[in-house]
């Protein structure tokens, strides 16, 4: 039998990856002047991926 392995650490990945990807993407928008770079809008970017990601892979 396989092992599902730990849940803190698939959730702690999953935050990291969204930080990164979120950070890439307000990175982006903010070159093209669509969205100003701010650390808290990372955040809110990285918040909902992880989210989004949790709700699609785990449920």
């Amino acid at each position: 039998m396989a092992s599902q392995g730990d849940i803190r650490v698939l959730l702690v990945m999953d935050l990291v990856l969204s930080a990164v990807f979120g950070a890439v993407v307000v990175r982006g928008l903010s070159v093209l002047d669509v969205l100003a770079f701010a650390w808290r809008t990372v955040a809110l970017v990285a918040l909902a991926v992880a989210v989004l990601t949790y709700l699609v892979v785990l449920r």
